[in-house]
């Protein structure tokens, strides 16, 4: 959600000074305009309440500027408190909101503004999350609004992510599940797909996928240190949790722990996180290991790598507090 809304500040910036936006140069066109801009300020500033009036009052003289209705949709929907829920006021709050995303999609549907269609998919996916399980909690309404995103946009991954979600909240992993993987198929080298794909099996427990798809997302972005790190942390972590494990598995899991976090470590030698789970990661080595010769040596090479990623820490720590 804090990504969208990212989104909706930068984009509000270009609409704001859109004076073309508004259609006929009438009276009640320019007051509209106005107040949008208004209201678009006190937006960007987190003052929703108050920017919710002159986006009300925007389309009061201008009902055919799509943007106004999802701005006054939004600004009713960051007003909404979770921890509030059970308060009419609050309550209150959310069917609004849904009201205008609906509104906004409908007249944005045929428009030929510039940023028609980016406002148009954030009226979708606002629309959807509005319906989720931490908010009206209807999977009825949320369902075919997300397939009408997937609709819309059959090739975006992140409509399919959406929709897993929803489904996976209600317990429909079979769906979900396939929609994880339908956000791979239509973007296969992206490395979101696979990491987001990751997080959905390590909910579900399923440890071998997991690894599978952190290992594809990998091999999306070979050079890119964090990926491999990841997945040295869950090898390390799963060794920790899993006393169920024999020694023949936690053996192979601590092994490719190593290989991954090797391979950070080639990229950058100064990762001192990865440094340290190739520590960690090899003091878990020493407890399957019998012949004391090797254990020390072990316990040597781990040492090392300790008073290593200790250094690196710090000397990354005293180099950041430095001032110009």
């Amino acid at each position: 959600m804090q990504f969208r809304f990212t989104r909706v500040v930068v984009l509000v910036a270009g609409l704001a000074v859109a004076t073309s936006a508004c259609g006929k140069y009438s009276i009640s066109s320019i007051r509209s305009l106005k107040a949008f801009k208004d209201g678009a300020t006190l937006y960007q500033k987190g003052a929703y309440r108050d920017a919710a009036p002159l986006f009300e009052n925007a389309i009061s003289l201008n009902p055919d500027f799509g943007f106004s209705y999802f701005f006054l949709a939004n600004s009713y929907d960051n007003q909404y408190k979770p921890a509030r829920k059970g308060e009419p006021e609050n309550d209150a709050l959310l069917p609004k909101a849904v009201e205008n995303y609906r509104k906004a999609i409908e007249k944005l549907k045929d428009s030929a503004e510039p940023q028609a269609a980016q406002f148009k998919k954030l009226s979708y996916e606002y629309l959807i999350a509005a319906y989720g399980s931490d908010k009206l909690n209807d999977f009825n309404q949320a369902e075919p609004v997300a397939k009408e995103l997937i609709a819309m946009e059959p090739n975006e991954p992140g409509n399919y992510q959406a929709i897993a979600k929803l489904y996976e909240d209600q317990g429909q992993y079979d769906e979900a599940e396939a929609m994880f993987r339908k956000a791979v198929e239509v973007k296969t080298t992206d490395p979101l797909g696979y990491q987001l794909l990751a997080g959905y099996y390590n909910r579900q427990g399923q440890f071998d996928k997991t690894m599978e798809a952190f290992q594809q997302r990998a091999s999306m972005e070979p050079n890119n240190p964090e990926a491999w790190h990841t997945m040295g942390t869950y090898y390390f972590d799963k060794g920790q949790r899993d006393k169920s494990l024999s020694k023949d598995v936690a053996k192979k899991y601590i092994l490719a722990g190593l290989e991954a976090e090797d391979k950070a470590i080639a990229l950058n030698p100064n990762y001192y996180e990865a440094v340290t789970y190739k520590n960690l990661l090899i003091r878990q080595e020493v407890y399957l290991e019998k012949d004391p010769a090797a254990q020390k040596r072990l316990l040597q090479e781990a040492d090392q790598l300790r008073d290593r990623a200790l250094a690196l820490q710090k000397a990354q720590g005293a180099a950041g507090g430095k001032k110009d």
